[in-house]
């Protein structure tokens, strides 16, 4: 097939991204203006706290077990987990060792994968299949068959993770992973499961002073420069530039009833929401 007739089959913005510099400010602005297309506007993306839910064993993970499993029926879930206190001792002892950011990367992705399997183990009678990056394909089918499906949360960079700009802890670890995922997919909700009630002005377990912030703008949170956050400021960061996903949510997975009123589309928690969204986005 001729060149001739190969640039007529393209859009004009096919034949300025053939012909031009992918460094090119003004083509790269044309680009954002095709409309996105939501994968799984039903789905909604649940991250299981490692620390705060999944460490905590029975006593904390079996009442957010059970509230899953009762949701089944009513919202198609993706299910990721955090990597807790293991990865933090693992960081610890790699750290020591002198190892590079990308090395610290992959360990704590194998901790977020041991929880994840953990909770596969437990949804099992329930046919919750737990999803490696390599499977996603098969992600949706295992949504319409069983409603919920289970993946670690760490984002697979691995040895690609770029250098924090401070420091040696992995920048964007498993609230990130999660966030990536809703965006990618324009998930219906990105909901955090926490072991608190949502976003506070300092830690709360350390500060009794602290005040609880219902709902903020990402733009707003960022110029508090909390040195506390709920979050990690990766995710914060990714969601100024965010085309699906434009507010995140916070509930206490050790009060029941919470993941489920925030499913639902309740007010529960925390919200962190992105003022800037265009006109007509989903917010």
């Amino acid at each position: 097939m001729s060149n001739a007739v190969t640039n007529s089959m393209l859009t004009e913005l096919g034949k300025r991204l053939v012909g031009g510099s992918l460094s090119d400010e003004a083509l790269m602005r044309a680009t954002g203006d095709t409309p996105d297309f939501a994968i799984l506007p039903w789905a909604n993306v649940v991250k299981i706290g490692g620390q705060s839910i999944m460490d905590r064993g029975r006593a904390a993970l079996m009442p957010v077990v059970d509230e899953i499993v009762a949701n089944l029926p009513h919202h198609k879930m993706i299910l990721g987990t955090g990597a807790g206190t293991r990865a933090r001792h693992i960081y610890s002892l790699a750290i020591d060792l002198g190892l590079p950011v990308g090395v610290l990367t992959v360990l704590g992705t194998a901790v977020a994968w041991q929880n994840a399997q953990m909770l596969q183990y437990l949804l099992a009678r329930h046919g919750i299949a737990f999803l490696e990056p390599e499977g996603f394909p098969m992600l949706t089918h295992y949504l319409m068959e069983r409603g919920a499906v289970i993946c670690q949360g760490m984002p697979p960079y691995k040895l690609w993770e770029q250098n924090p700009d401070l420091g040696r802890i992995p920048p964007q670890r498993t609230d990130t992973g999660c966030f990536l995922i809703a965006e990618a997919y324009g998930a219906r909700k990105m909901i955090y499961v926490k072991d608190e009630d949502g976003l506070f002005t300092a830690d709360p377990k350390k500060d009794k002073n602290a005040t609880f912030i219902p709902r903020i703008s990402v733009r707003e949170l960022l110029a508090m420069d909390l040195n506390d956050l709920v979050v990690e400021r990766a995710v914060l960061e990714m969601m100024t530039n965010a085309r699906q996903i434009k507010e995140i949510q916070f509930v206490n997975g050790l009060k029941p009833g919470q993941l489920t009123a925030a499913l639902n589309g309740e007010p529960v928690g925390t919200i962190i929401y992105n003022d800037l969204a265009t006109p007509g986005q989903k917010l």
